[in-house]
Order: structure tokens, then C-alpha cells, then sequence
């Protein structure tokens, strides 16, 4: 008897949604152990209201998030690093797999602190076959890395260098050019609050005598914009 997987697709390239569709028919069709029931959402509000259904009713078992996502309209939501964290926080069991063309080290170490996926696959290194191993092996014996990521758990990035949500927001919002005084309502916060989060944000892109535009350059540079 097949077992049922329930499954969302986060991801705003139609026509990747279309591969990852396929080769999860692929899977099933292959060794008859798994029926997937799969959603899809193209950007944050769609996947928001797909999860908030989930909750009311059958959680999800299975997501592919890619991390490049537009942001929900409230802001709320930033990127799929954001979504990613909201999803374990709401489905404890649930198993993600994290899609990305970020290749800058810092920003890697980032979501794999932050979210701790099952999976986690660089689009450059992967194929079509190794997209139906890694999804098999998330499912059956996780976590499952492509070899960037491999790579960079070899080479033990540092620690520290973790962005929390309140920090990526802050950027966000500096990078769309608003004032302290606007970004300090925007993420809850103090004004001094946010001098002393920008001073410490300087700090780890190393610009700390820098303005608030090389802050966004370095940010930029490193994948976190």
C-alpha cells in the first residue's frame, strides 16, 4: 500500500515547479511506495495560506522551498530562509528540502543554521537524477547535502556568522532606503535598537567605520540581499 505524502512546492519559477512535479511522479511510478499529494505556491502569501490550511487540517510531510522567494506583502515574510524557519517552527515532523543559487559561503552557513534542513542542494551542482536521489534520500534516511554544501560543512565555516530575522529585516528595509526612525517601527524595535544592531551588522561584514551603504554592498556581495 502506497503511503500518502503530503507535499508543497515553494518555488517562483514555473517551470521548475513543472521538474519537481515530474520527478516526484518519477518516484512513485518507480518503486510504488509513495503517493504524493502535492501544492505548489509561487511566492510568500501563497505558501502562507497553503501552511495556514495545513495546520487547520493534514500538515505537510514534505517541502521544497526554494530560498529565492518574493517576500509575503506584509513583509513579514522576507525569503524562503524565513518561510523555511516559520514551517519547523509549525510542522515539527516535517522534513524540507532547500533549494538555492546562493553560493556564497556566509549566506550558506546562514539557512543551514537557521532552518537545519533535511535537505539542502546548490542548483548548480544538481541534475535530474541526483534531484530523484536526493529526494529519496530525504525521505528514507536524511539529511542529504550537494557538494557545496558538503564542502562547506568540511570546512567549518564559522559559527558566529549567523544572521537572525530581526538582522535580515533590518538589512531588507535599509536596502529599500528607509530611516532609522521607519525601520525601527517596521521590526519592533528602538531606535537605538537599531543603531546598535546596524553597528553590530557593520561589525560582522567588517565595514565598522563604513556607512550604512557599504553595509548593503557587503550584504549584497554576500547573498543576504
Amino acid at each position: 500500500m502506497c503511503e500518502p505524502i503530503n507535499v508543497l512546492i515553494v518555488e517562483d519559477e514555473p517551470l521548475i515547479i513543472d521538474v519537481l512535479k515530474n520527478a516526484l511522479n518519477s518516484i512513485s511510478e518507480s518503486n510504488g511506495r509513495y503517493d504524493f499529494k502535492v501544492k505548489s505556491a509561487t511566492n510568500s502569501d501563497l505558501a502562507l495560506n497553503e501552511i495556514d490550511r495545513a495546520v487547520k487540517s493534514v500538515p505537510f510531510d514534505l517541502i521544497l522551498l526554494d530560498i529565492s522567494i518574493p517576500p509575503s506583502s506584509d513583509k513579514r515574510i522576507l525569503s524562503g530562509e524565513d518561510l523555511g524557519i516559520e514551517i519547523k517552527s509549525l510542522f515539527p515532523k516535517v522534513k524540507v528540502i532547500v533549494f538555492t543559487s546562493h553560493n556564497n559561503n556566509y549566506r550558506l552557513n546562514n539557512i543551514l543554521k537557521s532552518i537545519d534542513p533535511d535537505g539542502f542542494l546548490i542548483k548548480s551542482d544538481i541534475n535530474y537524477l541526483k534531484l530523484l536521489d536526493a529526494i529519496q534520500s530525504v525521505l528514507q534516511e536524511p539529511p542529504y547535502y550537494s557538494k557545496a554544501i558538503q564542502q562547506l560543512i568540511r570546512r567549518h565555516i564559522s559559527n558566529s556568522f549567523v544572521l537572525d530575522k530581526i538582522d535580515r529585516q533590518l538589512l531588507y528595509h535599509l536596502h529599500k532606503g528607509a530611516k532609522t526612525s521607519e525601520i525601527a517601527e517596521l521590526v519592533c524595535l528602538s531606535k537605538s535598537a537599531v543603531e546598535q544592531r546596524k553597528y553590530g551588522l557593520k561589525t560582522t561584514f567588517e565595514v565598522d567605520n563604513g556607512s550604512d551603504r557599504d553595509l548593503i554592498v557587503k550584504a549584497e556581495i554576500a547573498g543576504f540581499l
